[in-house]
């Protein structure tokens, strides 16, 4: 056990806490000078520990012999329930273990969390320990619940522990029992990530599409708790990528509300249709998941996530994106293809539920997607995005070097040349929606707003103009014409044509 803290010796005498220390050190000769003292050796502390709990924890032979002999309380138990014998088997000391129970300790004690020797030394991994208490104590409950409803094996496979779950399979555990929550040992290896055990438990066959109690699978609580490696091990093993909990919500559902990048990518891609921080404030989830990408999605392209299912509020992964500001895996979700006339049941888009949280960079986004999906079906084209050549598509701004120039154009007619109500003729020209147009208006920042929602409009515009190959300057040209403003787009073609880093054909976006 670990070096004593001010606080554990609170409650104490002074010489009953010299008792304590002495006992937890395994100073036998300090020890026996207190009890000649008459020191209480059932002294207890704030929480109700006594000396044979400290020396029983730490695995002190000498300490708990000496101890017993003075006539101590074997089964004296602190405020948690637990008592020396519960103690030794949670710590792993076998022969400490066997010496209380030849004392008398009672083998049939719980803590009060209802945990038995049998959870204490699962949890914790003690082989040893396990195979006295099956081999050689009496009556000892192998599936006995504690109040979470969890058996041993519950507990091994909640905490990692492969050798002690193998001890209680090869013991004839029930491998298909469950917690009060309905979890399986399945869903607990998997929530904890503990990729080992669950490669174990997916051996024996244990139900991949159990569900517990809300309904989630272990494929749903491996993608809650952003474990990637287990949802690649649950889908090898032929987990269902779509199964709905409760709330008929899917592993997408989840990993997006997690913002579980990868997780998200991955289950997207499973369909190939339309799923201690350092000093920069990078904690170990975070470096865990970006490094586990690209296996990951490598594994789920083939997996069949539904990109559109919706929940029992009707919201779309790309709903929940949208409303908890995940733009990045809202682009994933776009970039692959996603229906963007669902609506919640509120009646709500996915654009209008961005718009509504006030999400300008995904407001934008989804227009660019909503624009693209357009062009594509008048064209009909079907884009695989799958295929290599569609990684470079993207929906959010552009900054690279090459379509600054035009940007600054846009900037300006939008900021200096065109008129409050122009940058929407130009929208209907383009064929801007009326509910894209009102998406954009709808982040009002005063008096001349109207500068802002232009050049957010022309962007977008552009994303689309540049996504189709087209000339933007002569695109641009042609819609100033169409809303009577040729003296503008002749002074703007003239400043072009004059500036020899303007570019013939914009390749922004």
């Amino acid at each position: 056990m670990e070096e004593p803290l001010v606080w554990e010796t609170d409650g104490l005498l002074p010489l009953e806490r010299q008792l304590h220390e002495a006992a937890r050190r395994n100073n036998i000769g300090r020890m026996k000078e207190l009890i000649e003292r008459r020191v209480n050796v059932r002294a207890r502390n704030h929480v109700g520990r006594v000396a044979l709990h400290w020396a029983a924890g730490a695995g002190h032979e000498p300490a708990v012999r000496l101890l017993l002999e003075h006539e101590v309380a074997v089964d004296d138990a602190d405020a948690f329930g637990m008592n020396a014998l519960l103690l030794s088997a949670w710590f792993g000391h076998l022969r400490i273990l066997q010496i209380l129970v030849n004392s008398g300790a009672k083998i049939h004690c719980e803590n009060k969390d209802g945990l038995t020797l049998l959870h204490c030394a699962a949890q914790k991994g003690h082989v040893p320990v396990l195979a006295f208490i099956m081999e050689d104590l009496e009556d000892v409950p192998l599936d006995h619940a504690d109040k979470l409803g969890r058996t041993a094996f519950h507990r091994a496979a909640e905490h990692g522990q492969l050798d002690a779950l193998d001890f209680l399979v090869g013991s004839g555990c029930d491998h298909s029992v469950k917690d009060k929550e309905g979890n399986t040992a399945l869903h607990l290896a998997a929530s904890r990530g503990h990729l080992a055990v669950l490669r174990r438990l997916v051996d024996i066959r244990l139900d991949l599409e159990e569900q517990n109690a809300k309904g989630l699978t272990a494929l749903h609580v491996a993608a809650e708790g952003v474990h990637p490696d287990c949802v690649q091990l649950l889908l090898e093993a032929g987990s269902c990528v779509n199964a709905l909990t409760q709330k008929k919500q899917s592993c997408l559902h989840y990993a997006v509300l997690c913002g579980s990048e990868d997780v998200a990518r991955a289950l997207i891609h499973a369909g190939g249709h339309t799923n201690v921080a350092d000093h920069q404030g990078t904690s170990p989830l975070h470096l865990a998941v970006k490094h586990h990408f690209p296996a990951l999605v490598q594994l789920l392209i083939d997996a069949g996530s539904d990109l559109d299912a919706t929940d029992n509020r009707q919201q779309t992964p790309l709903h929940l994106a949208a409303e908890h500001a995940r733009q990045d895996i809202a682009e994933m979700l776009l970039v692959t293809g996603v229906n963007l006339n669902l609506r919640d049941k509120q009646g709500k888009t996915a654009l209008a539920v961005a718009t509504r949280s006030n999400h300008i960079s995904l407001v934008d986004m989804i227009i660019k997607a909503d624009r693209l999906y357009t062009w594509e079906k008048d064209h009909l084209l079907r884009r695989d995005p799958r295929d290599p050549c569609g990684k470079n598509l993207t929906f959010k701004q552009d900054h690279r070097q090459e379509g600054r120039q035009f940007s600054r154009v846009l900037w300006r007619l939008a900021s200096r040349d065109l008129r409050p109500h122009e940058w929407k003729k130009l929208a209907y020209c383009w064929e801007f929606t009326e509910a894209h147009v009102h998406a954009i208006e709808q982040q009002w920042t005063g008096t001349k707003s109207y500068q802002e929602h232009g050049h957010r409009m022309l962007l977008i515009w552009l994303h689309g103009v540049a996504t189709a190959g087209e000339n933007p300057s002569k695109a641009l040209f042609e819609g100033l014409v169409a809303i009577d403003r040729r003296d503008l787009a002749e002074s703007i073609r003239k400043k072009a044509n004059a500036d020899p880093r303007a570019p013939s054909r914009c390749t922004a976006m």
